[in-house]
C-alpha cells in the first residue's frame, strides 16, 4: 500500500508541494517524527498542492485528515475548501481535536500600574477558568493570574499586578497546562516599566499646567515609565534607570559626588536647558557650554526660528521622523570640539546640536540643548517628544538599540509545544524596521531575535500577536466519518500498586524460603500462610490509597496540616502545593510523619484533629459565617493554631493590594488575643531550628503572635499572622521542583522558609516544650550544689 504525504498537522513541508507517493511503512516513521509546528497553517498551499498532485494521479483515494479544530484564516472558511477536494477525491475521514478549547494569549497591554492580560479561545459550553503564569528568565514563576472563562465565552481578560521591581524581571507569560506557542507570550522591553526621576528647578510650580518645567515631561513619561519626585539623595536611595534635571544646576560637593557615582555605576541622567543651567554650567554635561544663551534677536540670534535637521543613522532616534513644525527659537550652544559630531544625537537645521550625549563609565549624559516646556521650543508640544524620551528610557535598561535598521539575528526560538531552544538552520535575521510587522513562518518562528551576549537588544516576536481570533472549524462535507482525538489521560498514583507489588514479591521468597527448609509442616498449612500473605500484600495498596485521600475527619490517626479553603481554586492549589512541599520537607527532616494536607471549611468540617491551619487571605476575601467563626474560636481554645498570610509584607508589598483591609474584615468576630512581634526569645525561633528571620516568598516584614501575659493554652499563641506568602516558598511540583522564585531571592532565602515551616510544625506539635529549655542551665547549676 502507498500513502501520500500532503500537509503537517500544523502546517505545509516547506516546499509548499506534496511529497511523491511512497511505501505505508517508510511513512509510518515520517509521520512518526513529524511535531507541530509555531505558526498557521497555510491550507490554500495545502490545496494547491494537492489540486496539482490530483492532476498527475487520477482515481479514486482515500484520504486521512489530522486538523487541530481551528479555522485559522481571518475571514472566509479556509478549511471547506480543501475538505471539500478531499471529500471529492474519495472517502475522507477527519479526525479532529474535541473536548478542549483553543486558546491564545495575546501580548499584554502595558498600563501604569499593571499588565492586562488578554485571552482567546474557540467557544466551550461549560465554564472554566484559565490560570495565566508570569516567569522569569530562569523559568521560575513569580506571580499568576486567573481569567474567568463564562460558558460560551471567547475571550476573558485580567489584570496582573505587581510592583515595578518585580514586574521588570518578567520575560513570559503563559497559560497554566497549556504546551503551545500560543499560549506563550515573551515581554521585551516594550512591556517594562523603568523607574525614572523628575526634579525641576524649584520645588513649586513645576506641574503648572503649560508653563511648569515639569508638565510635559510627566506627560510624555507617565504611559510607560514609572515616574517619582524628590531629592536627588532621596531618589538615588531606591532603583533608578533615568533621572532627569530641567535646568537645575548640580550642587557641588555630597550631591555632585552621588550623581557621578550613580551615572558611571550604569544610571542615565538626561539634563534639559534653561537660564539657570546657561548661566551656572557643571561638569555633568556632555559637552562644554558657551555663556548665555543663543536667541531670537540676541547677540547670537538668528534671523528666522531654526528647524530640526533629518536624525543620524548613529543616533538612537533614528528612524524617527521630526515634523517641519517643530522650530527652536532659544538654546544653549556647544563649544567646538573634535568629538562633537559624534556627541550629537540631534541637530538643528543650521547643524548646531540640538541634544548631545557622552558615555561615562557604565551610563551616559544627555543633554537637551533647550527647555523641557515650550518656552525656548514647541518640540515639548509635538509627538516626537515622547518618542525621544522613551528611546532615551529604553537605552537606560541596557537596550542598545538596532541603529540603522540593523538586522536582528535569531538567538532562541520556540518549537510548536512553546519551549525555547537553539534556532535550526534556515531561520534568517530580521530587519529592525520591518520587525513590528513580521508574521511568524518557516523563516521566522517566534522567539528572541537581537543582537547575542549581555547588553545586546533583544525583541520579542511571538505568534499570538499575529493571529485572529481562533474559531472551531465548519462542519466537513456530507458523509465525511468523523473520529475524535483525545486528550492526555490524567495521571493516576501507581505509588500504592508498585509498593504492594514489592511486598507481594517479598512474601512470595519467604514463603518459597519456608518451603525449601521444611518450616510450614503441612501442605494445608502452607495454603493458609501463602493465603494470608498474599491478602495482606494486596489490601496494602488500597489501604495506602484510601489513606492518602480520606478527609480529617476520617483518618484521625494521620497527622496532617489544613488549609481554609477560598473561592479561587486557583490560590488553594498553590496553597495545597506549599503545605504539601512542607511536609515532605519535614519528613525528610524530622521524626514527625505528616500526611498530604487537606481543604477545609471551618463550621462544616471538623478541625479538632488538625494542630494546624493556614489561611491565606486574599484581598476579595469576606468576614466569614457566624458557624464559621464559632468553630473557628473553638479550634484556637482547644489549642489549635492559625498561620494568617497577608501575603503582601516586607519585599512583596504591593503583591495583594487590600489584603490589610480583607485581614481585618476576617478576624474582626475572631477571639483573637493581643498581638506582639515575634522576637528572638520566642519559641518560635527555637523549637527546631534556630532562627533570625521567619521569610517566605517574601522577607522583611513583622510576623505577629500573642503578647506573653496574654497567653492562653499553655503559653502557645493560637494565631501567628505575617505576610511573607510562606506557601508560595514551599510550593512544589509533581516532580519536586519548586514552582515559584522567592524575592529577593537565593537558595538562603528558600532554605530559611523550609526551616521557619519545620519550627512552625513542631511549635504545633510539641507546643512551649522548647521554651523550657532556657531553664536548664539553672536546673543543673542547683543540682551540681
Amino acid at each position: 500500500r502507498a500513502a501520500l504525504l500532503t500537509t503537517a498537522p500544523t502546517g505545509t513541508p516547506e516546499s509548499g508541494r506534496p511529497t511523491a507517493l511512497m511505501p505505508a511503512e517508510e511513512l509510518r516513521a515520517r509521520l512518526a517524527a513529524l511535531r507541530p509546528k509555531p505558526w498557521a497553517p497555510d491550507r490554500a498551499a495545502a490545496l494547491a498542492g494537492f489540486q496539482a498532485w490530483r492532476e498527475a494521479h487520477p482515481g479514486a483515494m482515500t484520504a486521512l485528515w489530522l486538523a487541530d479544530g481551528v479555522d485559522h484564516q481571518a475571514e472566509g472558511d479556509s478549511t471547506t475548501p480543501l475538505a471539500t477536494a478531499l471529500a471529492s477525491a474519495g472517502p475522507l475521514t477527519l479526525a479532529r481535536a474535541e473536548g478542549r478549547a483553543a486558546r491564545l494569549l495575546l501580548p499584554p497591554r502595558a498600563e501604569p500600574d499593571r499588565l492586562l492580560l488578554t485571552l482567546r479561545q474557540t467557544p466551550a459550553p461549560a465554564g472554566g477558568q484559565a490560570t495565566v503564569l508570569a516567569r522569569t528568565g530562569d523559568g521560575r514563576a513569580l506571580a499568576s493570574a486567573a481569567i474567568d472563562l463564562p460558558g460560551g465565552a471567547t475571550a476573558g481578560e485580567a489584570a496582573l499586578e505587581l510592583p515595578l521591581e518585580i514586574r521588570n524581571q518578567v520575560v513570559r507569560l503563559e497559560i497554566d497546562g497549556e504546551d503551545s506557542a500560543g499560549s506563550a507570550v515573551l515581554l521585551d522591553e516594550r512591556f517594562r516599566r523603568r523607574p525614572v526621576g523628575l526634579i525641576g528647578p524649584t520645588e513649586a510650580g513645576t506641574d503648572t499646567p503649560l508653563i511648569g518645567a515639569l508638565y510635559y515631561l510627566e506627560r510624555a513619561l507617565s504611559p510607560t515609565a514609572e515616574l517619582r519626585a524628590g531629592s536627588v539623595e532621596q531618589l538615588l536611595a531606591r532603583q533608578l534607570s533615568v533621572l532627569v534635571l530641567a535646568d537645575r544646576p548640580v550642587q557641588d560637593g555630597r550631591e555632585r559626588q552621588a550623581l557621578e557615582e550613580w551615572v558611571r555605576a550604569g544610571g542615565t541622567l538626561v539634563r534639559f536647558a534653561g537660564p539657570r543651567l546657561a548661566e551656572s554650567p557643571d561638569p555633568l554635561l556632555p559637552v562644554r557650554l558657551r555663556a548665555g544663551e543663543r536667541q531670537l534677536g540676541g547677540s547670537l540670534s538668528w534671523e528666522q526660528p531654526q528647524d530640526m535637521a533629518a536624525f543620524p543613522d548613529t543616533s538612537p532616534f533614528a528612524g524617527l521622523a521630526p515634523p517641519p513644525e517643530v522650530t527652536v527659537t532659544t538654546q544653549v550652544l556647544a563649544e567646538p570640539d573634535p568629538r562633537l559630531t559624534e556627541r550629537s544625537w540631534a541637530r538643528l537645521a543650521d547643524g548646531t546640536p540640538l541634544v548631545t550625549a557622552e558615555t561615562r563609565g557604565a551610563g551616559r549624559i544627555v543633554l537637551f540643548h533647550v527647555t523641557a516646556n515650550a518656552e525656548w521650543s514647541n518640540l515639548p508640544l509635538s509627538g516626537l517628544f515622547p518618542d525621544m524620551l522613551r528611546r532615551i528610557v529604553a537605552l537606560s535598561s541596557g537596550v542598545a538599540g538596532a541603529e540603522g535598521g540593523a538586522p536582528l539575528a535569531p538567538i532562541e526560538t520556540m518549537d510548536g509545544f512553546g519551549r525555547l531552544g537553539p534556532a535550526p538552520g534556515g531561520v534568517a535575521a530580521i530587519a529592525a524596521p520591518a520587525f513590528a510587522d513580521t508574521i511568524p513562518g518557516p523563516r521566522h518562528p517566534p522567539g528572541w531575535y537581537g543582537v547575542p551576549g549581555e547588553g545586546g537588544e533583544r525583541r520579542a516576536l511571538n505568534l499570538s500577536a499575529s493571529l485572529p481570533a481562533p474559531r472551531a472549524m465548519a462542519a466537513p462535507p456530507a458523509g465525511t466519518a468523523l473520529q475524535a482525538i483525545g486528550g492526555v489521560p490524567a495521571e493516576r498514583d501507581l505509588g500504592p500498586w508498585l509498593l504492594g507489588a514489592a511486598l507481594l514479591l517479598l512474601a512470595v521468597d519467604l514463603v518459597l524460603s519456608l518451603v525449601q527448609r521444611g518450616l510450614l509442616g503441612r501442605p494445608a498449612a502452607r495454603a493458609g500462610a501463602i493465603a494470608s500473605l498474599l491478602a495482606l500484600v494486596l489490601l496494602a495498596p488500597l489501604a495506602a490509597a484510601a489513606q492518602g485521600s480520606a478527609p480529617p475527619g476520617e483518618m484521625p490517626l494521620v497527622t496532617r496540616i489544613g488549609y481554609i479553603a477560598t473561592e479561587d481554586s486557583s490560590a488553594d492549589e498553590a496553597v495545597r502545593q506549599g503545605l504539601a512541599g512542607l511536609s515532605e520537607y519535614v519528613n525528610r527532616r524530622t521524626a514527625a510523619a505528616l500526611g498530604e494536607p487537606v481543604a477545609v471549611r471551618p463550621g462544616q468540617d471538623d478541625l479538632s484533629v488538625l494542630p494546624l491551619l493556614y489561611w491565606a487571605i486574599l484581598p476579595e476575601a469576606q468576614a466569614p459565617s457566624p458557624a464559621a467563626v464559632a468553630a473557628l474560636n473553638q479550634y484556637m481554645s482547644n489549642g489549635g493554631i492559625i498561620l494568617i498570610d497577608t501575603r503582601n509584607e516586607g519585599s512583596g508589598e504591593g503583591f495583594a493590594p487590600g489584603a490589610q483591609e480583607a485581614l481585618q474584615r476576617v478576624t474582626r468576630d475572631l477571639a483573637i488575643p493581643p498581638l506582639a512581634p515575634v522576637t528572638s526569645e520566642h519559641v518560635l525561633t527555637r523549637s527546631f531550628y534556630l532562627l533570625q528571620d521567619l521569610p517566605g516568598r517574601f522577607a522583611g516584614g513583622q510576623v505577629w503572635v500573642s503578647r506573653e501575659q496574654d497567653r492562653a493554652n499553655d503559653s502557645v499563641s493560637p494565631v501567628i499572622i505575617g505576610g511573607h506568602d510562606w506557601a508560595g516558598a514551599w510550593a512544589v511540583d509533581g516532580r519536586g521542583g519548586n514552582t515559584r522564585a522567592v524575592i529577593p531571592g537565593g537558595a538562603r532565602q528558600r532554605t530559611l522558609a523550609y526551616r521557619f515551616g519545620v519550627n512552625l510544625v513542631m511549635y504545633a506539635l510539641t507546643g512551649n516544650y522548647k521554651g523550657d529549655q532556657v531553664h536548664v542551665p539553672a536546673i543543673l547549676e542547683r543540682l551540681g550544689n
